[in-house]
């Protein structure tokens, strides 16, 4: 059964080819033999011409007739909403459409539309979820955390593994805000507001310094200028969060500045080293970059370029450019 309902598709299949070669050669014909009855006299020169012009018309009826499928889907996209798609709309389309090639477009996109309808409803999904059952536990774990600070008789050892979780757990709720962004199709739920970066930046600066607690690493902001965006203060905090930490994670002891110019965010500092051999580096240094390639796919999501460069001195940077900064109402 299901071999002869595939031998019948694949003989519709490019029907409309095949009906305007039909069309085509008929016409043809038509035109010859006028031509030839005007030529031998058999058929007078204006009967001959009504004639052509008569299978003409007929010719560009038949070209009409069979161009509505393609026009009645064309007007159905135009209109096409793809948060919404209107699978019902496009099933009724297929059920009328005897044409083989205009059936096939259509199973294809019905197939299309599904697939991603499906992935919008996963995404939903993911989010939805992901934003609860992730960060339920993380408050849970902040709070267990500031409960068991506020305890007399810790040790000194349990003051480091308390001061780890902590940071440990800073670090987590900045890598699912990350993600939780970047899952999203769209910049929908990300509410806009005016802000001063200046502010977000000292924020973001704290969180980091308790990450450096214990090693020899000092973070400065640097601010000689100021400004402010109309932007989700979230997407620009998990951004510059991200640039920091990866900072940090390349960086054995030394100074790391961030600093705020008109328009943009940069990060200096030093140049990894490499290691000598037989020598260990610092536990929590991790050479990979993930935070980088975060903050990388983020630039590129919301359109701050995002530039890696090398400064005299063995110092690297990292700055993000604004391209619609507004300045500091007083």
């Amino acid at each position: 059964m299901e071999g002869s309902k595939s031998q019948g598709t694949k003989r519709r299949r490019g029907s409309f080819r095949a009906r305007i070669a039909i069309v085509f050669i008929l016409q043809t014909l038509v035109v010859v033999i006028a031509s030839l009855m005007a030529a031998n006299n058999v058929a007078p020169i204006g009967a001959a011409i009504a004639i052509m012009l008569s299978s003409g018309g007929l010719a560009w009826l038949a070209v009409s007739r069979e161009w509505v499928p393609i026009a009645t889907l064309a007007r159905l996209l135009d209109g096409w909403d793809p948060d919404k798609p209107d699978m019902a709309q496009l099933d009724q389309e297929s059920g009328k459409r005897s044409n083989g090639d205009v059936g096939s477009l259509i199973r294809g996109l019905h197939g299309l539309a599904s697939r991603i309808d499906g992935y919008g409803e996963r995404e939903r999904n993911f989010t939805r979820d992901a934003s609860h059952e992730l960060r339920s536990p993380l408050t849970v774990i902040k709070m267990s955390s500031d409960m068991l600070a506020d305890e007399s008789d810790l040790s000194d050892f349990g003051h480091r593994s308390l001061e780890r979780i902590r940071r440990s757990t800073r670090e987590l709720e900045a890598l699912v805000e990350a993600f939780l962004i970047l899952s999203r199709e769209s910049d929908q739920g990300l509410a806009e507001e005016d802000f001063v970066v200046n502010k977000i930046l000292r924020q973001e600066v704290e969180y980091a310094r308790e990450l450096i607690a214990g090693r020899p690493v000092e973070l400065i902001l640097d601010e000689p200028a100021s400004f402010a965006l109309h932007a989700s203060p979230r997407v620009f905090a998990v951004l510059c969060g991200q640039l920091i930490r990866h900072a940090l994670q390349q960086t054995d002891q030394g100074v790391i500045v961030v600093t705020v110019m008109p328009g943009s965010v940069s990060v200096i500092n030093p140049a990894v080293d490499l290691p000598e051999e037989g020598s260990r580096r610092h536990a929590s240094v991790d050479r990979h970059g993930f935070d980088l390639a975060i903050a990388r796919r983020l630039s590129d999501r919301f359109q701050w370029p995002l530039e890696l460069r090398s400064l005299p001195g063995a110092n690297r940077v990292a700055s993000v450019r604004f391209p619609h900064p507004q300045p500091v109402e007083a």
